[in-house]
């Protein structure tokens, strides 16, 4: 299983609850979208999760933007994701961004609005925020491979699962 989660924003730990800690230790994968804010909570992810690839977001310190790259692409199952916090322009950019690392999918954050939009070439994936989700639902993304895709779903930290989705791979190789 493949989790995806994002805007953190702890300055302590890695303020996972519920499913969304499940699903953190119980992935093969976990992709975060940035906004951890400090190493702590950078290193509590690490220490929760098999594996790890993250980026960096607008609210990092430092440190954690030292270690960490302010995008990059990660391949699970047969999908491509292009990996990154945010882009100036919105979906029209992040389409961009994804078509020009040659990306099945785009995950990223910042609005803490979890949301799935694939009408496009890419599929945008947004798990929103598991902490701070700023008048949306608390939430993260859980996909397990099935066949030559993904399914999909996002979830809140209780188990709710709110909206379900595919990401199916659509490069010619």
């Amino acid at each position: 299983m493949l989790t995806v989660v994002s805007d953190t924003h702890s300055e302590e730990g890695h303020r996972l609850t519920g499913r969304t800690l499940e699903a953190v230790r119980e992935a093969d994968l976990v992709i975060h979208a940035g906004d951890f804010y400090t190493e702590s909570a950078l290193d509590a992810f690490y220490e929760a999760a098999e594996t790890l690839r993250a980026v960096t977001g607008n609210n990092a310190t430092a440190a954690v933007r030292d270690r960490l790259p302010a995008e990059r692409v990660v391949e699970y199952a047969g999908v491509r994701f292009a990996v990154t916090h945010t882009r100036r322009g919105g979906t029209t950019a992040l389409a961009l961004f994804g078509r020009e690392r040659d990306a099945d999918a785009v995950v990223f954050g910042h609005s803490h609005r979890p949301t799935v939009d694939a009408t496009g070439a890419v599929t945008l994936l947004n798990p929103g925020s598991h902490t701070q989700p700023r008048g949306n639902r608390a939430a993260h993304a859980e996909l397990v491979p099935d066949g030559d895709g993904l399914d999909g779903r996002l979830v809140t930290p209780q188990g709710e699962t709110f909206e379900r989705f595919r990401v199916e791979p659509r490069r010619s190789d």
